[in-house]
């Protein structure tokens, strides 16, 4: 069967500013969204040196309907908070962005780099322009797991944009995670440790709900996440390190299209991160819209792999990583972040 979607590449969108402080190591791995003239905005993290990453925010320049560039506007998020810095790190990074519509708010999902690594957070927007913090993400106690999912370095955190039936069958608004169970970064030897019924350790994709009713009584619930269910885990030999969400999944007539990263090659513990030789590419998945736990549908091979050179040469080489989506007079891109160091933009089409 034939995975009824493409990715063709477009073309480099963003590339860092000459003499910018704020860009000297990249710009990668964007969010997107609309502002209320509905102009189209993207979202970069922007990477200092030092590896400190901010969110910035740039107006979209299109040519006949195609992105073609960007008009910086400057930075809307920053690791102000004492919990997104670190005594050698900091950073707010990889932005994702999801508008829910039933909220009139504009959602991002983002890692805080800070003292205990990476953790997810929320903050959320009415224009993209101002936004408010909601906090690292909780993740309420599950004793089935045997385990407390707040203990472990989490990243790739997305918001489905509409309400979902939970497990429980209630309304909720659903969150793609995806945790990291080895804590020998934060203490020497101890090691991975597996919540219980999982037996394979490299990282997969989750969901987390919370229930739409507590979030219309406080936004701030948002980031009190509940039921957590193991989504999909690495199966191709394209994703055979592991994997993790992309852009906010998209509604479509076959299911939630999920683009996803799937990352293969080398990747030794303790080495730096720009060493290593691995190599990251785009897929999907297509999630059941009654049940976003299942999988009805994933690409065996990659949609997009890293052929150009600003996608094989970079901070990190050989990364394609897709981070968002935007319908642009009835076409639908992809925005991704090329080799670290720039931002590239793929026409989503269907088969």
């Amino acid at each position: 069967m034939t995975f009824p979607y493409t990715l063709t590449r477009v073309g480099v969108l963003m590339t860092p500013e000459p003499g910018n402080e704020l860009e000297a190591e990249g710009v990668l791995n964007p969010a997107t969204g609309h502002t209320p003239d509905r102009k189209v905005h993207l979202l970069p993290r922007l990477v200092a040196a030092g590896n400190v990453s901010r969110v910035g925010l740039a107006s979209i320049s299109l040519d006949d309907g195609v992105p073609v560039g960007v008009q910086r506007e400057g930075v809307v998020l920053a690791p102000d908070e004492g919990w997104e810095r670190g005594a050698n790190n900091a950073g707010v990074e990889d932005p994702r962005v999801t508008f829910l519509a039933a909220l009139g708010l504009h959602v991002m999902t983002y890692v805080a780099y800070g003292p205990l690594g990476p953790k997810p957070a929320l903050a959320v927007s009415s224009n993209l322009r101002d936004w408010r913090r909601l906090g690292p993400s909780h993740f309420e106690y599950q004793p089935s797991l045997d385990t407390d999912l707040n203990l472990f370095p989490n990243k790739d955190t997305v918001f489905f944009p509409r309400p979902v039936p939970g497990p429980d069958g209630e309304p909720s608004y659903a969150m793609l995670h995806r945790p990291m169970w080895d804590l020998g970064w934060f203490r020497e030897g101890e090691g991975v440790h597996l919540p219980a019924g999982v037996t394979d350790q490299r990282p997969g994709i989750w969901v987390s709900f919370t229930p739409v009713a507590e979030v219309e009584r406080d936004v701030r619930n948002l980031v009190h996440l509940r039921y957590h269910r193991l989504v999909a885990m690495p199966e191709y030999p394209f994703e055979a390190l592991k994997i993790g969400a992309g852009p906010p999944p998209l509604w479509t007539p076959e299911g939630w299209l999920v683009i996803h990263h799937g990352v293969t090659g080398r990747q030794p513990k303790g080495i730096d991160p720009t060493t290593q030789e691995v190599t990251y590419s785009a897929g999907a998945l297509l999630l059941d819209t009654e049940d976003v736990t299942k999988v009805i549908d994933r690409t065996s091979e990659p949609l997009l792999i890293p052929e150009t050179e600003e996608e094989r040469t970079g901070t990190v080489a050989n990364v394609v990583f897709p981070t968002a989506i935007e319908e642009i007079e009835c076409v639908r891109y992809v925005f991704y972040g090329m080799a670290d160091a720039k931002i590239g933009v793929a026409r989503l089409e269907k088969v």
